[in-house]
């Protein structure tokens, strides 16, 4: 899977700290720390209708995730969802709208790690593409990476960083292999998520996700927990292996890029019949329906 360019997207007005600029032109200082450390939080957000869909649960992830990486300014929600309308109705978008929201640390007065060193605030940079779910409706296939998730000791996944680099080589251990993404598993050999994404399975009619130890806690995987719970299908959280989702009856992905995409093969192995399976087409159905009639009115 590789996105194509959106003609639409060539003359994009990016927000960087409120002033909106030409995407050509926006730059941050070679002295922040996203720049020099990766020192930041980010959140993917998706505009349906006019509305970002639970824009509140990523603004709370997005604090959290800056108060554990002991950021001593953050903007109010007030002022990141100001920004963020400012840049959707500059660049005329109402739907089918991915938004990068990225939050640094900010600018230092000379290079180093220290966050002593940021004296001037944090940076705030508002992205928003015209970006259709990405991912091929009728399924997708997925590899197993030899990367690794790390444990909360190493590195808290429940902070939502700008340190990605684990996922971008499991990526490309995907694009070799000829799959669209890769699974990643945890340090004891059980599944995580994807470099990009959460995965469930179905099995004689219930779910299973694995738990958050060694992944986010995803916004999309629990508005599909909420949604499975209200449809009256059991779901089991916890670990999970390979050869459990090698023997399901359907395997699906879920992120605010792509909402829900079936998978059709994982390692070589065809997932059930090799097609999307009637509990994803079900759910797919209910969180389209969520995010039709929900979201925080933004333009």
């Amino acid at each position: 899977m590789l996105q194509k360019f959106d003609e639409r997207n060539r003359d994009l007005l990016v927000s960087v700290d409120g002033c909106l600029v030409h995407r050509d032109r926006a730059a941050i200082s070679p002295f922040d720390s996203s720049v020099q450390g990766g020192d930041a939080v980010w959140e993917g957000l998706r505009l349906y209708r006019g509305r970002i869909f639970r824009l509140d649960e990523h603004l709370a992830r997005l604090r959290r995730s800056a108060k554990a990486l002991a950021f001593e300014q953050v903007p109010s929600d007030e002022e990141i969802i100001g920004q963020i309308g400012a840049t959707l109705r500059a660049n005329r978008m109402t739907d089918n709208v991915h938004i990068r929201l990225t939050l640094t640390r900010g600018v230092k007065i000379t290079s180093g790690m220290d966050p002593r060193l940021n004296q001037s605030g944090p940076t705030l940079i508002v992205l928003a593409e015209n970006k259709p779910p990405v991912y091929d409706s009728s399924g997708i296939t997925l590899v197993t990476a030899s990367v690794r998730r790390p444990p909360p000791d190493c590195l808290d996944p429940k902070i939502h960083h700008n340190n990605l680099l684990p996922s971008i080589l499991a990526k490309i251990e995907a694009n070799v292999a000829g799959a669209d993404d890769a699974v990643v598993l945890d340090q004891r050999g059980f599944v995580a998520e994807t470099n990009a994404t959460h995965l469930f399975l179905v099995a004689d009619g219930r779910l299973g996700t694995p738990a958050t130890t060694a992944c986010p806690e995803g916004i999309t995987r629990a508005a599909v927990l909420e949604l499975a719970e209200g449809a009256g299908i059991g779901c089991d959280v916890g670990d999970l292996s390979l050869t459990q989702f090698y023997a399901a009856d359907e395997v699906f992905v879920t992120g605010t890029m792509g909402g829900l995409t079936p998978v059709i093969a994982i390692d070589g192995r065809t997932i059930g019949g090799g097609l999307p399976g009637s509990v994803t087409g079900r759910l797919t159905g209910l969180f389209a329906d969520l995010t039709a009639r929900s979201g925080t009115p933004v333009v």
